[in-house]
């Protein structure tokens, strides 16, 4: 990467974290487009070239975080030894129940809107090459002995149910904790993954 593409970069990050902050800390209508460049220290001509709008920024925000919430989960599993497609699963969901556990404001920007930032295709075309390339996630269906109805909605059934489920357990402890409520969520991943198989071999 060439100096002009590594400032451009540095450019770019600076206007998304500086958005995550004051989204997480003012909320999004609360926050302008000038005070995202005034806080990342950049021109307002700058933040034209790479957002439409603040909402651009936001939604390119969900897309980036959530991809990196996996990319951490997924090298996390490239750690173990675990080979059994459904433990696999159960590892990675583990993982980013405790990233949000960890980060409760990353939890509260994304909520529900998780399994929408990660299937969106033009956001999910980052410029980012340290995130996850999500060919990579479903490597892990492609390289399952058991053979799927269709991957792409059980993984999509899979997030969504996660991250609707957690977000009130993590934030507010309804209806159980998290600890508590894990081993249901578990099981519930498991026979959600047992109805949408077709055949082991």
């Amino acid at each position: 990467m060439g100096k002009i593409d590594l400032n451009k970069k540095k450019k770019r990050e600076a206007l998304l974290n500086t958005a995550f902050d004051l989204f997480t800390t003012q909320g999004i209508n609360q926050t302008t487009i000038n005070n995202i460049v005034e806080a990342a220290g950049v021109a307002k001509g700058t933040f034209y070239l790479y957002f439409k709008d603040k909402y651009d920024i936001r939604n390119k925000l969900i897309a980036h975080k959530a991809k990196r919430v996996f990319s951490i989960a997924y090298e996390a599993l490239s750690m173990t030894r675990l080979t059994d497609f459904d433990d696999r699963i159960i590892f990675l969901v583990d993982n980013i129940i405790e990233q949000f556990n960890a980060d409760k404001s990353l939890l509260n920007f994304i909520s529900k809107n998780l399994s929408w930032g990660i299937f969106k295709n033009e956001l999910t075309a980052s410029d980012d090459s340290d995130d996850l390339d999500f060919n990579d996630v479903y490597a892990i269906f492609e390289n399952s002995t058991k053979t799927f109805k269709n991957p792409e909605i059980l993984l999509f059934m899979i997030v969504e149910f996660v991250s609707s489920t957690c977000y009130s357990s993590i934030l507010y402890e309804e209806p159980a904790s998290i600890e508590e409520l894990k081993p249901y969520l578990f099981d519930a991943i498991r026979q959600l993954i047992k109805s949408q198989t077709v055949s082991q071999t």
